[in-house]
């Protein structure tokens, strides 16, 4: 069997991937000791998000003609990609979280819903809420000025009873 066999079901399957993600953060891996490697993939799946290392060329095969072709030029050296499928966000959050407790770890650079950004605005990324925390900070402040008003309310017909 020719090694461009063996080679085309891995880049199929990073092409898929990257047909259902949202967005895709590229990171440095360097360093990091076998057990952060473990926290850091189990925290990403219980995120919903894929994290694999690949082969820079498979990477670059598989990201010609799609929206993150503009990564290939942050192809050097170790690269993990990690996949956000449901999140937009999550991957870099998530791996924002964990820069703190590894060092080692760095941003190289991802794409979020069709933008490019390198190692600095992944790390900006990273500080924006998930789309859950969103939604629950906008009906927390719809309902406050109801919960007041109702609040009032009672205290007056405490008043007047």
């Amino acid at each position: 069997m020719a090694k461009v066999e063996l080679k085309q079901p891995i880049v199929e399957e990073i092409k898929n991937y990257t047909k259902d993600a949202k967005s895709i953060v590229l990171v440095d891996y360097r360093g990091l000791t076998v057990g952060q490697d473990t926290e850091l993939r189990k925290k990403l799946r219980e995120a919903g998000v894929v994290y694999k290392v690949y082969k820079n060329t498979f990477l670059n095969f598989a990201f010609k003609g799609t929206e993150f072709e503009e990564l290939t030029k942050d192809l050097q050296g170790p690269t993990a990609v990690a996949f956000g499928l449901d999140d937009a966000t999550a991957p870099a959050r998530i791996i924002n979280d964990l820069v703190k407790k590894m060092p080692k770890l760095e941003f190289k650079s991802g794409v979020v819903e069709g933008a490019y950004y390198d190692s600095e605005g992944i790390k900006v990324i990273a500080t924006i809420p998930s789309r859950d925390e969103l939604i629950s900070k906008l009906l927390g402040s719809l309902q406050s000025p109801i919960t007041n008003l109702a609040r009032v309310l009672k205290q007056i017909a405490e008043k007047a009873a």
